[in-house]
């Protein structure tokens, strides 16, 4: 295939590096703005990463940036910096679809949280992106927006449900993409497409519609990226009623990660979740490699037994079943009819479940929480894969076919939105094929600054190369 190497245009570069451009004068945020709408005119009839996209809004929005930056009046290191929201975000005046073909589109009539601390840094926000319906499968299909498809590969997927944010990030659609995650949904579309991300605690990044296990947060090309733009979404809200202090995060640019020193650290090192789809050899080489790196530097790694079994699973994956058949029941006949054919079976596997089974599942929610606690309370950090294989088609909602299925590639990531730890995902490696493939980093709850700190330490470390692009004109 073709490719095209990172930091060809002004769209692909880091916001650290914008900013440091818009203070020396070399480039203004009107410049690098015009680069991301060139980068998405070239992109998106393939990647089909943008949900809304409004030029005249964010070219305003770039004007301002600039002048601020003229006039030494800047707001900080997100001014004049593009960024991305995921489309169940709010924003004044922007449809909120939620990913699934309506009748009648609800558009939203506030902004939310993140989109409110985005615009007053300054951000420059260029679009809200897909996600699948009701952001319940782990690809970028939906019944509203077709496929997303990913900017390396697009036979493959994005992962999902931060699909449109995986692509626009690896598109290079400006340095940071908010995405949001109640089981993967941040951390799978970052394994398959060789970025960093993270799944914050519960309650740091403030939302309007909290909901147990969901969690708002940063997908980016460089882990320094997403501790820059965790300082400003962690910011605290009171309509989020589950809300943290703000995140203290230190020298948010120090890309090498120099505050972070594994030496006598103890990390676990979990290879079988004990649950679901068992690791690819691939995808265990690779994180058992990454392990390797932090025992070099002096850490004490700790093989961590399988915590979480298939039961469990199953019961998690039916409390969801049975949420998503209350919506749909909830819409009216005709809308009923245009939801995504998988998830309306899926969705009906939840549809006879009796209140009393409801809460053996809620049961078994806490008792997954549990046991992850008990699992890494004596560890600083874990290592894991994120998802057990690579990347598959992009036409797939999920990895597997059979929709009777519980979410068997989530056994990795669930257990730390429901235990309300912090994980990350960093780009660690390939398949021989060359799909990518990332570690999971994750910490103790509330451990959000050391487990960022943990992936911008490794991305220094290992010097994985960059995924490339497929030339997309």
């Amino acid at each position: 295939m073709t490719t095209t190497e990172p930091g060809t245009t002004l769209a692909d570069l880091s916001a650290a590096a914008m900013s440091a451009g818009f203070a020396a004068g070399t480039f203004t945020p009107l410049e690098v703005l015009a680069d991301v709408h060139a980068r998405m005119d070239a992109c998106e009839p393939v990647v089909n990463a943008l949900h809304h996209r409004d030029d005249a809004r964010s070219t305003t929005a770039a004007e301002a940036a600039a002048r601020r930056w003229e006039t030494g009046r800047q707001r900080g290191g997100l001014d004049g910096v593009p960024v991305t929201i995921k489309e169940n975000i709010a924003r004044r005046g922007v449809p909120m679809p939620s990913g699934h073909a309506w009748v009648e589109m609800p558009v939203a009539d506030h902004d939310a949280p993140i989109t409110q601390r985005l615009e007053e840094a300054g951000a420059i926000i260029v679009g809200s992106t897909t996600m699948p319906d009701w952001g319940m499968l782990s690809s970028g299909v939906s019944s509203l927006h077709g496929i997303t498809r990913s900017p390396l590969d697009p036979t493959l997927t994005t992962g999902g449900s931060s699909a449109g944010a995986g692509a626009a990030a690896a598109a290079g659609y400006g340095p940071i993409h908010i995405g949001s995650d109640i089981g993967g949904s941040i951390r799978l579309p970052c394994t398959w497409l060789g970025l960093a991300g993270l799944k914050p605690s519960f309650g740091r990044v403030p939302l309007d519609a909290p909901y147990m296990g969901r969690c708002a947060g940063p997908l980016a090309r460089t882990m320094a990226d997403v501790a820059l733009a965790m300082s400003v979404i962690s910011a605290p809200d009171d309509r989020d009623w589950t809300r943290l202090p703000a995140l203290a995060v230190d020298d948010p640019r120090d890309e090498a990660g120099a505050d972070f020193d594994p030496a006598g650290l103890r990390i676990g090192l979990h290879l079988d979740a004990g649950c679901g789809v068992p690791a690819s050899p691939e995808t265990l080489a690779v994180v058992a490699e990454a392990a390797e790196r932090f025992r070099a530097a002096g850490a004490e790694i700790v093989p961590i037994d399988p915590f979480i079994d298939d039961a469990l699973l199953a019961d998690m994956d039916l409390f969801w079943r049975v949420r998503s058949w209350n919506d749909l029941r909830g819409l009216p006949i005709a809308e009923q009819a245009l939801i995504l054919p998988y998830i309306r079976a899926w969705a009906q596997g939840g549809a006879d479940v009796t209140g009393t089974r409801l809460m053996d599942c809620y049961h078994s929610v806490q008792e997954i929480r549990r046991r992850t606690v008990a699992a890494t309370a004596d560890l600083d950090l874990v290592l894991s894969p994120v998802a057990p294989d690579a990347a598959f088609p992009a036409e797939q909602p999920m990895p597997y076919p059979d929709v009777s299925q519980p979410m068997g590639h989530i056994g990795f990531t669930m257990p730390f939105n429901m235990s309300e730890q912090p994980a990350a995902s960093v780009h660690a490696g390939f398949t021989d094929d060359g799909r990518t493939i990332g570690v999971q980093i994750a910490g103790r709850r509330f451990a959000d600054g050391v487990v960022m700190a943990a992936g911008r330490w490794f991305e220094a470390a290992a010097a994985v190369p960059a995924p490339q692009r497929f030339d997309l004109g």
